[in-house]
């Protein structure tokens, strides 16, 4: 096959009128080919995609180059920073042999820029707090990181039902506890019975033990006010897109709970943003790092709500590109929504890897110029298969590609630079204050001492109106037995006695004095 030939059918894919990004150069033969250079256009890129790679095979700068690339064209970028190493893009990077080597084979001039970063944490210490309200989470998002069961889920969801329906806000863990306390086992629990059906106490009390295990993980912050505004993320400075960053470097021991949050910033993003139709440029670029973590013991209710929105954000003008190590990570529903694929070698060591290289070739369109399933395995660090969609929709033809390198710095800020970028943002200082509204709480406490003051003081009625009628019961009996015609003729003859005994009338009584009675 002919150089020529190569050379036409990558410019004549990759070549757009349109603004693009620049992910690197063809390889033929061996060769890089600066002529043939591969151009993803931007308003494809709500066509979501895939960046796969095994370990160290450079995934990590490939989305680095691709974040850096958005900014500059003045789309924002969210992405996780799985292991604390992306905040050097905050920083212009340095020239080396290296890097001059593989600009000169690309045809490009290697020029160190920075990009405007905001560093963003779970726990708060290594970046702006991002948080989420219970109820923004929703049952789904939420039943996923607690592990809840089925019936454990339908509970969840009652809860949240009966929230929504009087107007409960369930902003943090205290709130949700609170709820659930009252629906199961306080005056809630017979209120909820015909409208929503019972909550036992073994479930109830199974949740509440998941929700205090989560707390005790140190992550509970994550829950609550002043919550993220999904607007912050769509910033530009300069003309350039943010790229927002979030640091999970100290929370990598719970993935479910990062995982999660990110799916729910996603799921925030569709909900809030108006329809956009089809630009030339999307408003939004969100990386779903280690994406086999949301995926792994799923249940259907989560797979559901992640299909249904990666299926419709892409009208809202944001697009989402999967990172993860193998094509099969990604259940099949969702890998045939991500239409621009960028595949780092494959480690083909065992029975099941080779399956999962013939698999993974089966998703790219065939490719006159490559023996695919051998090529998969010899691509060296800094490079890809890659496929992308043309600015008509069409798949691009399948080409192995030298990429760039970053402009920024790869690797992280040094201690001292992090803690001064952190004090210099804005949002940094917005989100460290924490907010603590009337809330499901608050508003059931007030509730349930209303109704235990309630209750004491009908006691106390009760108890009142008990001793009057007593004392009316007693009088009426005394009256009762003073009125009877027995009572009245020994009354008689009692009072004949008195009398007599006083004024003598009575002989026997005279007899009795005589006798030594009571005179």
């Amino acid at each position: 096959m002919s150089r020529e030939k190569f050379l036409q059918a990558i410019q004549q894919s990759y070549t757009t009128p349109l603004p693009s990004i620049f992910l690197g150069a063809g390889i033929f033969d061996g060769e890089i080919m600066a002529g043939a250079k591969v151009n993803l256009p931007l308003r494809m890129m709500n066509r979501h995609g895939l960046v796969t790679g095994a370990t160290g095979s450079g995934k990590t700068r490939t989305l680095q180059l691709m974040a850096e690339q958005l900014s500059a064209a003045g789309v924002p970028v969210f992405m996780p920073d799985m292991k604390g190493d992306l905040s050097g893009m905050a920083k212009e990077g340095a020239a080396n042999d290296k890097i001059n080597e593989r600009a000169t084979a690309l045809g490009i001039q290697f020029t160190p820029s920075g990009f405007p970063v905001e560093l963003y944490s779970l726990s708060g210490k290594k970046g702006a707090q991002m948080r989420a309200t219970v109820t923004e989470f929703g049952p789904v998002l939420l039943g996923k990181i607690l592990e809840l069961n089925e019936v454990q889920s339908g509970v969840l969801a009652v809860v949240f039902k009966y929230a929504d329906d009087k107007n409960l806000p369930i902003v943090d863990l205290n709130d949700l506890k609170k709820v659930l306390n009252y629906l199961s086992e306080g005056a809630g629990a017979q209120e909820i019975k015909a409208d929503y059906g019972k909550i036992s106490g073994a479930t109830s009390g199974t949740i509440l033990r998941k929700i205090v295990a989560l707390e005790q993980q140190g992550v509970s912050q994550i829950f609550g006010e002043r919550s993220f505004d999904i607007q912050d993320m769509l910033d530009k400075v300069d003309g350039r897109g943010v790229i927002s960053v979030l640091n999970v470097s100290d929370v990598q021991q719970q993935p479910a709970i990062f995982s999660t949050f990110m799916l729910a910033l996603l799921a925030e993003l569709y909900q809030q943003l108006p329809e956009a139709g089809d630009l030339d440029k999307p408003k939004l670029i969100f990386f779903l790092d280690e994406a086999h973590l949301l995926f792994k013991d799923a249940p259907k209710a989560f797979m559901d709500q992640i299909e249904q929105v990666i299926r419709l954000i892409r009208s809202k003008g944001v697009g989402v590109f999967f990172c993860t190590q193998l094509t099969q990570d990604v259940p099949a529903t969702i890998l045939s929504q991500l239409g621009n694929r960028v595949h780092h070698v494959i480690r083909a060591f065992t029975p099941n890897d080779v399956k999962a290289l013939k698999e993974t070739i089966k998703t790219f369109p065939k490719s006159e110029f490559y023996d695919m399933e051998q090529q998969f395995t010899q691509l060296g660090t800094g490079q890809a298969f890659i496929t992308v969609l043309n600015e008509k929709g069409i798949p691009t033809e399948t080409v192995v590609t030298h990429l760039a390198p970053p402009a920024s710095m790869m690797g992280p800020l040094d201690a001292s630079e992090y803690e001064s970028h952190l004090q210099q943002s804005d949002l940094f200082k917005k989100y460290q204050e924490t907010v603590d509204p009337q809330s499901a709480f608050e508003i059931l406490e007030e509730r349930m001492n209303a109704q235990q003051q309630a209750a004491q003081q009908k006691a106390e009625e009760k108890t009142a109106a008990k001793q009057t009628t007593s004392r009316r019961q007693e009088k009426s009996t005394f009256e009762e037995v003073l009125s009877s015609p027995v009572t009245k003729q020994v009354g008689k003859e009692i009072v004949r006695g008195v009398f007599g005994m006083l004024f003598g009338t009575t002989p026997r009584r005279r007899t009795s004095r005589r006798s030594g009675g009571f005179f």
